[in-house]
């Protein structure tokens, strides 16, 4: 068995253009002083890395790494959410993802699909340069909008979705292989990618591609009230990556899983700090550490009441209880009465 490494934070959540959250190296060293060990470094914020020279240079990526272990972390991996996501966008929400693209690929969905296929490719290479051999993203949407099946969907127009979405992701991950980089894809509403069958649609649709891996975060089955431990045991081969994100879900005779349009203050479903929660975190470290997973325990901090800082500092201790050091013996090595042929055919009645 094996033993994952962490604490580790996603700094998504946490960069800001005030200090010490403002440039990496003093976020880097925040994190260190509350006890993590390393960091998830979102390459859409220019604070922390120019993907592009990442992608370029392996001595621009060194100096990352160095500016990082200096403050006391290490580079856990690379993060392209927000492009990944721009791979694949349904028109309904053009509008609203146009603002995680450069200015100059507004109002066109073509030129910014490009945009973020090119972004994910340096994302390739950057991971490599970094010497990383896994990468956290999303996947887009086509079929979102069309989740409840009312009114009724039109024969053959999820597969199509799925195939569309399947095409525009294998040149990526043709180029994460060339690379030696899995892509981890976070299982998420709000993407195609939300639960297990829509993980299956598409790796089917890759024609099971090897890079095709998951991002585990227990939070996002708790709102959809999915079996979060089930799913360990179904997927745990594909799983190769893993955020620490607690949530909650409360229904009440008003509302339910839908939220009734209302913020995250008022839905049933909401994300916690770590603890503050639903997730049996022990159970969830417990069925990693039995699938000998050897990554890192990433927290994402996301909580609708508390402040980040409070959650980030609570959150690394948090992992660090719940990380299960493996046993290299079983507990009663002690009793071994060792193997002998002879004696054991003696005890099973067998004669020579």
């Amino acid at each position: 068995m094996k033993t994952m490494k962490g604490p580790a934070i996603f700094l998504a959540q946490f960069m800001s253009d005030d200090a010490p959250f403002n440039t990496l190296e003093s976020a880097c060293k925040w994190m260190a002083s509350v006890g993590y060990k390393g960091v998830q470094i979102p390459t859409f914020d220019p604070r922390c890395i120019d993907l592009s020279k990442a992608a370029e240079s392996k001595d621009y990526c060194d100096e990352i790494k160095g500016t990082c272990q200096d403050a006391g972390v290490e580079v856990t991996e690379l993060s392209t959410h927000l492009q990944g996501q721009l791979v694949a966008v349904h028109p309904a929400y053009d509008a609203m993802f146009d603002g995680f693209a450069p200015a100059e690929v507004h109002g066109n969905p073509k030129a910014r699909t490009e945009w973020a296929v090119n972004q994910m490719k340096l994302a390739a290479k950057a991971s490599r340069n970094f010497g990383i051999d896994v990468h956290a993203t999303f996947s887009g949407a086509l079929a979102w909008p069309f989740m409840y099946p009312w009114p009724q969907r039109p024969a053959g127009l999820v597969e199509m979705a799925f195939k569309e979405l399947a095409d525009r992701w294998k040149p990526i991950l043709d180029e994460f292989e060339e690379h030696g980089v899995d892509v981890c894809y976070e299982i998420h509403p709000g993407e195609d990618l939300h639960d297990g069958i829509t993980f299956e649609r598409f790796l089917e649709e890759t024609g099971n591609h090897k890079r095709v891996k998951i991002l585990y975060d227990p939070s996002h089955f708790v709102l959809q009230q999915l079996d979060y431990l089930d799913y360990i045991d179904i997927y745990h081969e594909h799983i190769n990556m893993f955020h620490v994100k607690d949530a909650e879900f409360n229904p009440t005779g008003r509302s339910g899983v839908y939220g009734g349009y209302q913020g995250w203050v008022d839905r049933p479903g909401r994300f916690r700090s770590l603890g503050d929660g639903q997730v049996d975190f022990s159970a969830v470290f417990s069925k990693m550490a039995q699938y000998d997973y050897d990554g890192w325990a990433v927290v994402e901090w996301e909580c609708a009441l508390k402040h980040p800082e409070q959650g980030a500092a609570e959150g690394a201790p948090f992992v660090s209880d719940h990380i299960i050091r493996v046993t290299e013996k079983a507990f009663d090595d002690f009793a071994d009465s060792g193997a002998d042929d002879e004696v054991n055919k003696k005890i099973l009645g067998i004669n020579n």
